[in-house]
């Protein structure tokens, strides 16, 4: 890793910078490889037929790219966009709910036809509504706002991780899964940490969340 990356990402002020723009940026480029077939090496797959499916597929990565844009804008102090650039996000969330919910009803038949982590996906789902909206209500607030964008965002990271493994090829998705997606939610008590001496109650509360579900998920 440059030297330079290394001492900003662990000192104070470098993580208060960069560490919302860096994470941003690793999940759009997380989204691009997951869709990269649909958008370039493989456009004439079924998928790409149903105008649905694109739909959701075009709103899933406009979320990750109005993120990586908002905290682009939040980095250089230029909060007058990003508060503009807010609306766009909140049509875009909606979006996302809305054509997700979509493909749970008309791909999934019955709760009983649905694997375990696909069960989860409908918690995360719910939960993601409930913590954009808390984004919402919560806006002029940095520090609530910020980090339930982000815990939202990572809770529903599966069918985009999940693609990642398939277009890389790895062979152990499930550890792939697992690792890829701990290490996310551990850079954020990294980042609580390295500010703040403590971690952020949205953050364990969030993390401990993600395994609830989970939990719940394998047992009913």
């Amino acid at each position: 890793m440059n030297l330079n990356i290394y001492f900003y990402l662990t000192n104070k002020t470098g993580m208060k910078k960069y560490y919302f723009q860096s994470i941003s940026i690793l999940l759009l480029v997380l989204s691009l490889i997951a869709f990269s077939d649909n958008l370039i090496t493989d456009v004439g797959q079924k998928s790409n037929s149903s105008p649905m499916f694109i739909i959701h597929g075009l709103i899933m990565f406009a979320w990750f790219i109005v993120f990586a844009v908002q905290a682009n804008f939040i980095r250089k102090g230029n909060y007058i966009s990003h508060m503009r650039w807010g609306i766009a996000g909140m049509i875009t969330a909606i979006g996302v709910f809305l054509s997700t919910l979509y493909v749970f009803i008309t791909v999934y038949k019955g709760w009983d036809a649905m694997a375990f982590y696909i069960k989860a996906n409908r918690f995360f789902m719910l939960s993601f509504a409930v913590l954009v909206a808390l984004a919402y209500i919560y806006r002029k607030n940095r520090d609530l706002h910020k980090r339930f964008i982000l815990m939202s965002t990572l809770l529903i990271m599966e069918p985009i991780l999940s693609r990642v493994s398939g277009r890389l090829n790895v062979e152990n998705f499930e550890a792939f899964l697992a690792i890829i997606w701990n290490a996310l939610f551990i850079s954020l008590f990294v980042y609580d940490w390295i500010l703040m001496k403590k971690v952020h109650k949205i953050t364990w509360m969030g993390f401990l969340w993600f395994y609830i579900v989970y939990v719940i998920s394998t047992l009913i």
